[in-house]
């Protein structure tokens, strides 16, 4: 089993940055593709960036291309999304994910998810 917990977000103003982790627990953390999804209120959840269990290939949302990166330390169990230039309509709870599958950019691929971190994108 695998749990996951997110840390790091907070309210930030338009145009700043913060950075995600996802700790995570289990022996088996390396082989798992690492997911982030975001859904704010009212809207349906949404794909933001996938790593491979090796950090060697990264996807990410169209939207956020450019301003957002993931990396993994399997060292560290933990994951991370850096988010630059934030949008006020990129408000949402962010959740991490892990995934057994090779290749995961819809939530029902995604085994385990984490309760979700809050980020606030003040205008």
């Amino acid at each position: 089993q695998v749990q996951l917990v997110e840390s790091g977000g907070g309210l930030v103003q338009a145009g700043g940055s913060l950075r995600l982790s996802c700790a995570a627990s289990g022996r088996t953390f390396s082989m798992y593709t690492m997911g982030w999804f975001r859904q704010a209120p009212g809207k349906e959840r949404e794909f933001v960036a996938t790593i491979s269990w090796s950090g060697g290939s990264a996807v990410f949302a169209e939207s956020v291309k450019g301003r957002f990166t993931i990396s993994r330390d399997n060292t560290k169990n933990t994951n991370y999304l850096q988010m630059n230039s934030l949008k006020p309509e990129e408000t949402a709870v962010y959740y991490c994910a892990a995934s057994r599958a090779r290749i995961a950019t819809i939530g029902q691929s995604y085994d385990y998810w984490g309760q979700g971190t809050q980020v606030t994108v003040s205008s």
